[in-house]
């Protein structure tokens, strides 16, 4: 017994002696490793006490806070304008490093010039709620539609038990106007479903991020809470707007649900009577776009892996004279790296 025990021993030392004189992967090949640093953005709406759109900020009039940690602007932009860097903020990590906004999609330091406009996602709802106006609903989505800036990019879906990506992402409007006229009126409404999936396609996308629905009545076909889809929308910096007919406002559970979605996301919530009240809360979305500002930070050292909540003021006597609409929190996704060798594909 005592010979066998020996035997093992000698063979274990020869083969970690083996282990050891093999040279290591890392001397092998040249390992790069990139950090993903996650970027919060942030959209904000400025208006005065008569409800116009306060234009011509700088980023030294904003001051922004997350669990009362104050923040350092990385980027800053106004309406459709390229993002811009904010050059005396040190703390802006080095352009060669990948980085990442807070959706977890990799940027480079080429971001402040390449980001402007929106991106835009319509869903429209062609459940059987929408038997009566419809063709006056589309109408209202073409035009606005046309109205946006060129330098928004636009996805056209709609629901109804299921959701249909007519149009994916696109800067081609004729593309999107087709998937508007192709659209029939149909089954039950499953709002949050469809509306959690046009979240998670719009939180692959750089940039800023925004969804306008069109619903013509409550969700009865759902089996995800909207309280979810609000959240999620929020830990990806997608704003919400909301317009609903008549028919929904009469439901009072919609009503508040529409309202509560869109204030915490940074949207807000529109309820039409007529076809004209249609088009005049398009335009309304569409000037709030074009007045938004938009500014990234990447969070300082927070041990806070729950919820957080951002606090966004205006420096001075401003913050007394306007008032600001945006998102109030967020949940921290996943922390992502990637490791690359040469000659091997990187693992994500």
């Amino acid at each position: 017994m005592r010979k066998r025990y020996l035997l093992l021993s000698g063979l274990s030392l020869t083969i970690f002696a083996a282990w050891n004189s093999l040279p290591s992967r890392a001397q092998q090949e040249q390992s790069e490793i990139h950090v993903v640093v996650n970027m919060v953005q942030v959209n904000i709406a400025v208006t005065d006490n008569k409800g116009n759109y306060v234009t011509g900020l700088r980023p030294e009039d904003f001051v922004i806070t997350e669990d009362a940690i104050p923040e350092k602007i990385a980027t800053f932009e106004e309406g459709n304008e390229p993002a811009r860097r904010v050059e005396s903020d040190p703390a802006i990590p080095d352009p060669s490093v990948k980085q990442a906004n807070s959706t977890g999609t990799d940027v480079t330091g080429g971001l402040a010039s390449e980001i402007a406009g929106s991106n835009v996602f319509i869903l429209f709802d062609t459940s059987n709620y929408m038997y009566r106006g419809f063709v006056f609903a589309q109408d209202a989505i073409a035009d606005f539609v046309r109205s946006l800036e060129t330098a928004d990019k636009v996805a056209f879906y709609s629901y109804s038990r299921d959701l249909s990506r007519s149009a994916s992402l696109t800067p081609d409007r004729s593309l999107v106007l087709r998937g508007v006229r192709s659209t029939v009126a149909g089954d039950d409404a499953a709002l949050y479903n469809c509306l959690l999936l046009t979240v998670k396609d719009a939180a692959q996308h750089k940039g800023r991020k925004v969804i306008v629905v069109f619903s013509n009545g409550p969700d009865n076909s759902s089996v995800v809470p909207p309280e979810d889809v609000a959240e999620l929308a929020q830990s990806t910096g997608t704003a919400i707007y909301m317009i609903s007919t008549q028919a929904a406002q009469l439901e009072p559970v919609s009503t508040a649900v529409f309202e509560r979605m869109t204030a915490a996301t940074g949207g807000k919530a529109y309820f039409a009577k007529t076809w004209k009240d249609e088009k005049r809360a398009f335009a309304s979305i569409r000037d709030d776009l074009a007045h938004l500002y938009t500014l990234n930070y990447y969070p300082k050292p927070n041990p806070n892996r729950g919820w957080r909540a951002i606090q966004v003021k205006l420096a001075g006597e401003k913050d007394k004279k306007y008032h600001i609409r945006t998102r109030n929190g967020y949940r921290p996704l996943p922390a992502r790296f990637t490791a690359s060798a040469s000659g091997s594909s990187g693992l994500e």
